[in-house]
């Protein structure tokens, strides 16, 4: 009769497609009881499952001769069971120093990159690691708690791509008792890590106090748990899917550091779908390495889509900017600069490109050769004093804007025409040695640009645009 432990298992393992035969399982061995049950399971099912096994595991040097121990206690077991296997010592704590980080990250790093080396050289596609059904309920408890959002509310996946294939979790329908039961029925002896008793880490506080208050309250809660995560994972698939569909239409990707959204398009989206665009933008920028961000981020970034403010900026972890101008939002790595003010002077007959690669022309011309358009000026060689003057905007500029009446400082015009904070401070304004402010490329035209006749010479000033300068009419 076989075991409740093999049955569920089993079970678990054809319900979600984890195993198939040909595989070449890599197995993931602490030397604890959730690693050895998982590797004497499928050492006692290979034939039965098709399957060809491997054994990996590091020794992190964290706890001395005890760890050495370990590794040897696993290694015996191969060697019993004639199970290839594969180890490293990796000295953590140097790894920590080295890189600024807590020991359960460094651990995690180097343990999985490890992993990932082994599978490469011995060709395995498959990676099974012994996460089960009570540390699925820590990890939905715990990330609930701090406040996690999306689909890492659904807790530990049954498998994920890894390496050059995948990670799998059989044991997720497995409880604790469980494992050590079926270790003991098995007379399997395994090792035990002391520090999973310390009430130091957040996850042994959940298990110690929380877990066990669950399973007197209700002793099928691993069950509901599961199912949950299930549930949960289905639904996020199907709502990212759909949010995937429309930010395609209102996102624009400029290389892996800079994302432009639009901001009205983006409100006109149904709020769930909203939130799975944030995080869909936040995983593409971040690699799918998204820091530990919180509730508390997604509700900045969505109170600066939605506010009166028409430009604001928030930091994120690692660097990433968000900053909101009128009604785009960047997502950005980049660094914005302000750029240093220039002042240049403009003869007849001269081409002039400024730094930012913006090209001017000026010429005379006859009237009946001009042909009118919106990236040139035309105007009376009597109405200003030459050379003329190409520069960016000082304090109190201001002009007078073809078609209106009186004149409007610069600053106003901006806003109105809704330019960036930071291209304002780099934009070209063209005056006359006087200090008249004859034309804002891009937004605006002042009363002093005219239509010629055909017989009379007028100055033409031509303007080019650069690739990345985003000017109005």
């Amino acid at each position: 009769m076989m075991h409740e432990f093999e049955t569920k298992t089993v079970k678990f393992v054809k319900k979600h497609s984890l195993i198939q035969p040909g595989d070449y399982i890599l197995v993931a061995v602490s030397g604890g009881p959730d690693s050895m049950a998982l590797l004497h399971f499928l050492t006692k099912k290979q034939k039965q499952l098709g399957i060809t096994i491997a054994c990996v595991h590091v020794d992190h040097m964290l706890r001395g001769s005890e760890s050495l121990d370990d590794l040897e206690y696993v290694k015996a077991y191969c060697d019993l069971h004639h199970i290839i296997f594969k180890a490293k010592s990796i000295n953590i704590k140097e790894k920590m120093k080295q890189d600024k980080t807590g020991v359960q990250l460094a651990a995690r790093t180097y343990r999985y990159q490890y992993f990932k080396e082994v599978m490469a050289e011995l060709g395995a596609n498959k990676l099974a690691v012994a996460q089960h059904a009570d540390d699925q309920i820590e990890t939905i408890l715990m990330r609930l708690t701090r406040g996690s959002s999306g689909m890492a509310r659904a807790g530990i996946q049954t498998k994920r791509p890894f390496g050059n294939g995948e990670l799998i979790r059989p044991l997720l329908a497995i409880t604790k008792d469980m494992i050590e039961q079926y270790c003991k029925e098995k007379k399997l002896d395994p090792r035990h890590d002391p520090s999973n008793q310390k009430h130091l880490y957040t996850r042994n506080r959940f298990r110690m106090k929380v877990i066990p208050f669950l399973k007197r309250e209700n002793h099928q809660v691993e069950v509901h748990f599961q199912r949950f995560s299930e549930e949960l994972t289905e639904d996020e698939q199907y709502l990212q899917t759909l949010a995937k569909e429309q930010m395609k239409e209102i996102c624009q990707k400029f290389d892996d550091k800079d994302i432009v959204l639009k901001i009205p398009a983006f409100n006109s989206m149904p709020l769930p779908l909203q939130r799975r665009g944030i995080h869909l933008i936040l995983n593409y920028l971040y690699q799918h390495k998204v820091p530990d961000l919180s509730a508390h981020h997604f509700d900045a970034i969505n109170k600066l889509l939605k506010g009166f403010n028409p430009s604001g900026q928030l930091n994120l972890p690692s660097g990433l900017k968000v900053i909101r101008t009128y009604e785009q939002c960047t997502f950005t790595f980049k660094k914005r600069e302000i750029q240093p003010g220039y002042s240049f002077t403009l003869s007849v007959g001269e081409v002039l490109t400024l730094p930012n690669q913006m090209t001017f022309r000026f010429e005379e011309n006859r009237g009946d050769c001009l042909k009118k358009g919106e990236n040139q000026l035309v105007i009376n060689p009597d109405d200003i004093e030459l050379p003329l003057i190409i520069r960016t905007r000082k304090p109190g500029d201001r002009i007078r804007v073809k078609g209106m009446e009186g004149s409007k400082k610069l600053k106003n015009l901006f806003i109105d025409m809704k330019v960036d904070v930071h291209e304002r401070a780099g934009w070209p304004i063209v005056t006359d040695t006087q200090g008249k402010i004859l034309w804002i490329p891009g937004l605006k035209k002042s009363c002093y640009d005219i239509s010629p006749d055909k017989e009379s010479f007028y100055y033409n000033i031509f303007f080019n645009y650069n690739e990345t300068f985003s000017g109005r009419k």
